[in-house]
């Protein structure tokens, strides 16, 4: 944890030990592990929940076991009155349900932190003194509150109560998320979780910790509301926010909660998302919707790409504008559904057969994947192009609060342009960007245009001319070109120029930033940037990476056969800069800071 010392008002990380003292804190982890079983994600999505209400900055992670009758899981919260950037290295409070919750998880209990353990499930090794050990009969106060039946369905909320207890939450904005989460359901089921907060909370905790911890108020934030959510809602609400109104997919993890956001609430903009039979049917009827004039989204993991791959190239060939999210996950084939991976860069980007550029964006938090949804739908309507935003398991399942966006100057209403069109219109022009005609527009020239996946010419009417190919191919590519012309230079977070720069993508970007915030703070030349434009990149790296000794790409993905991960091997193509290394890591798990400062500075 970090606290505030009334000797000395700047706070500063703790070293080897939790500092345990009762003074305010600023920072803390918080994991609970447990069975998936247990609600364990929805206790600790509550607390998140709660820190973003109260104006803290949080950040959250999560792993779930991919098999359906469950097992091992945790939910790591991080709350703190200052900028959080990642989840936490280590936890101060670890709060442990099972014995194989204690095993597991004991190695990442900071020294001096707290164990906090179901004593009617858990014997921990009290003869480590590294800790400070904390037993409460958890499952048995739970049935003694609730009744012997309820145990499985209460513990969780017992133990959202004691913590609350603990870190002197705000009670009453507790009871408000559980009734916003129950309030919906039976009356007995918030009944039921109102009374296990209640038994929580008045656990005489003092009788086993004497410590009581509360967070410092929160850094000024100028008056600015505060939202919290994960990066599938900010997906998803971003997109509404862009105007796109219909879209279709198929479930499959971690998209899901994307397409289940948008089937509820599109219709309440007068529009429609379709659950589809297959992914095949999916990207088709989303393409379908875009034929309308309406831009349409379509979205899956891994798996469900590589089936919509095909219609994606006739997106390309025809230029329709298409929105497709993926949320990635460990692969190949069925892979890690649950485990995060940044593994399918190369096939958003190459992923079609022949010549067929397409846009890739990668948000870089939950905050970013509202804005990069924005961002996509633009450039999808402008360039009349597939635009793939990349996503990945972290940001899907992370909660993090920020400022309340400015809907009142993002909200895009569009609606197709029917306006009559003059005579000579076509929607291919070799020389400017292809704009559709919807389907029901006036030709005034009585002349009407086509689309169609095979090569055509300006009026999209087929041709194997050899001479029109090349001209089409060459016309998909320079607007792309074009694109990265308008694309801003990413701004460098340390020095300009020095030892070591290194670059992230998609939901490395707090980790990374954290590590060269410690670097600097001990001396060391380490910058970073990070890139939210992967295809096309954006014009000028070469010049940042020229100011640099090394060039560090981090990323979840293999090394591959030459010892490059994804990003890194398309950097060095790009550049031709030996100097371009990587840092690479596939264990189904998000960087830890200190994983990339070791990486980096060895």
């Amino acid at each position: 944890m970090t606290t505030t010392d009334p000797q000395n008002p700047h706070p500063s990380p703790s070293g080897t030990r939790a500092d345990l003292r009762p003074e305010h804190i600023r920072d803390a982890v918080i994991r609970l592990a447990g069975n998936s079983q247990d609600g364990i994600q929805s206790a600790g999505a509550m607390l998140a929940r709660l820190a973003g209400r109260s104006s803290q900055d949080v950040m959250t992670y999560m792993t779930i076991p991919s098999t359906i009758s469950g097992g091992a899981s945790i939910f790591q919260v991080r709350v703190g009155s200052g900028d959080v950037l990642s989840p936490g290295d280590a936890a101060d409070f670890l709060v442990a349900f099972y014995q194989h919750s204690y095993e597991d998880n004991i190695g990442f209990l900071r020294e001096g932190g707290v164990l906090l353990y179901d004593s009617d499930n858990v014997q921990p090794d009290t003869e480590d003194k590294r800790f400070v050990h904390v037993g409460i009969p958890i499952t048995g106060l739970t049935v003694e509150a609730l009744g012997g039946t309820a145990k499985d369905k209460g513990k969780n909320i017992f133990v959202l109560g004691l913590l609350a207890k603990i870190f002197d939450f705000d009670v009453e904005k507790l009871k408000r998320l559980l009734n916003e989460k129950f309030g919906g359901k039976d009356e007995s089921v918030l009944s039921t979780a109102l009374m296990a907060f209640q038994a929580g909370y008045a656990y005489p905790v003092s009788n086993v910790l004497s410590t009581r911890y509360k967070f410092e108020p929160s850094e000024d934030t100028g008056g600015r509301a505060q939202v919290t959510m994960d990066g599938n809602q900010a997906i998803a609400y971003g997109l509404i926010a862009a105007g796109v109104r219909y879209g279709a997919a198929y479930p499959i993890t971690p998209w899901t909660t994307v397409m289940e956001i948008l089937r509820a609430e599109l219709p309440k903009y007068g529009g429609l998302f379709v659950q589809c039979e297959d992914e095949i049917g999916a990207v088709s009827m989303a393409l379908g919707f875009s034929y309308s004039g309406n831009l349409a989204i379509t979205g899956s993991s891994g798996p469900g790409i590589s089936l919509k791959t095909e219609a994606i190239g006739w997106a390309t060939m025809a230029e329709m504008p298409l929105i497709i999210v993926n949320v990635q996950r460990g692969g190949p084939s069925t892979g890690l559904p649950t485990n995060v991976e940044q593994s399918d860069l190369n096939q958003a980007i190459f992923g079609g057969h022949g010549d067929s550029p397409r846009v890739v964006l990668a948000p870089s938090n939950v905050e970013d994947c509202f804005y990069i949804a924005i961002e996509a739908a633009r450039i999808a309507r402008n360039y009349s192009t597939p635009v793939f935003i990349l996503s990945d398991a972290s940001l899907a399942t992370r909660i993090q609060a920020f400022d309340e966006p400015d809907l009142a100057n993002l909200v895009v209403e569009f609606r197709p342009n029917l306006t009559p069109r003059e005579p000579g219109f076509q929607p291919y022009p070799l020389e400017s960007l292809t704009q559709h005609a919807p389907p029901g527009t006036r030709m005034l020239g009585g002349i009407y245009p086509t689309v169609t996946g095979l090569e055509h010419d300006e009026m999209g009417h087929p041709t194997g001319n050899p001479r029109l190919h090349t001209a089409m191919t060459a016309k998909r590519r320079k607007k792309l070109q074009k694109l990265a012309s308008e694309i801003p230079t990413p701004e460098v977070f340390g020095d300009e120029e020095g030892e070591a720069l290194i670059v992230g993508w998609g939901s490395t970007y707090g980790p990374i930033h954290e590590a060269v915030k410690t670097a600097r703070a001990a001396g060391e030349s380490l910058s970073s940037l990070h890139l939210r434009h992967l295809n096309p990149l954006p014009n000028g790296l070469e010049k940042i990476f020229a100011r640099f000794r090394r060039i560090i790409v981090v990323e979840m993905n293999d090394q591959g056969l030459y010892g490059y991960g994804q990003l890194a091997t398309i950097l060095r193509a790009r550049y031709c800069d030996p100097k371009i290394s990587s840092l690479n890591k596939t264990n189904g798990l998000t960087f830890r800071v200190k994983e990339i400062l070791e990486g980096v500075l060895k």
